[in-house]
């Protein structure tokens, strides 16, 4: 398992902060109470979660060329057809995961392809699973031209705990399967928007992996 490097000067000041927290208390309290000793275990938990946060696990990545594969972590919380207007422009399945506090927070490339575009949106900070979320929240949003020359659309969607998105993207970028493609700090949200005539393989709350769940076959 790695330290994802967005994550490491939040892991060394949330360490150097609990040690410094320690020593006060180590040259200031005399006799240490059953409170004293729950505090300083509560800080090292703390500590040791936003570490969680930010782990990247190792994984036998999937490969396939017919498939897209899981950008994220998560739950799946929305399938359903509907009306994308800034890059496909047209009707299309949106597929969403939710990503909770637990989950590995890094988001990868379905497939292969040409990035086409990227924007990011300002906006609200919703609970991510709420359905408005994916348009109301501040979100940076991905679109892509397969080899096929189909179109998708990722959208990474800010939550109530997810004030800072990363996006990687960039405008003619040719990009492959499983890579990188940014980090969405503490958990929230992740929009996949694909032609209809692509299969989805995933229903409500099926659990998914990044770079290992095949969620779509491709036509």
């Amino acid at each position: 398992m790695k330290i994802h490097r967005e994550g490491r000067t939040i892991i060394a000041i949330a360490f150097g902060a609990t040690f410094l927290i320690y020593l006060c208390m180590a040259l200031v309290v005399k006799v240490w109470t059953p409170f004293h000793y729950l505090f300083a275990a509560a800080l090292l938990v703390f500590s040791l979660m936003i570490t969680s946060f930010f782990r990247i696990p190792r994984r036998i990545f999937t490969e396939s060329a017919s498939q897209l594969i899981s950008p994220a972590d998560g739950v799946i919380v929305a399938v359903e057809e509907v009306f994308e207007k800034d890059y496909i422009k047209g009707q299309c399945m949106q597929i969403s995961i939710f990503m909770s506090g637990t989950d590995v927070h890094v988001n990868r490339y379905p497939c292969d392809g040409l990035v086409e575009y990227v924007r990011f949106r300002r906006g609200n900070y919703f609970v991510a699973s709420y359905p408005k979320s994916s348009d109301l929240n501040e979100r940076t949003e991905v679109g892509m031209k397969l080899d096929n020359g189909q179109k998708i659309l990722i959208r990474q969607v800010a939550g109530v705990m997810a004030r800072r998105i990363v996006c990687y993207a960039k405008e003619g970028e040719r990009v492959k399967q499983n890579q990188e493609m940014g980090f969405i700090k503490f958990g929230s949200r992740i929009d996949m928007f694909i032609p209809l005539v692509f299969h989805v393989n995933v229903n409500l709350r099926d659990k998914v992996k990044n770079a290992i769940s095949p969620i779509v076959d491709i036509v």
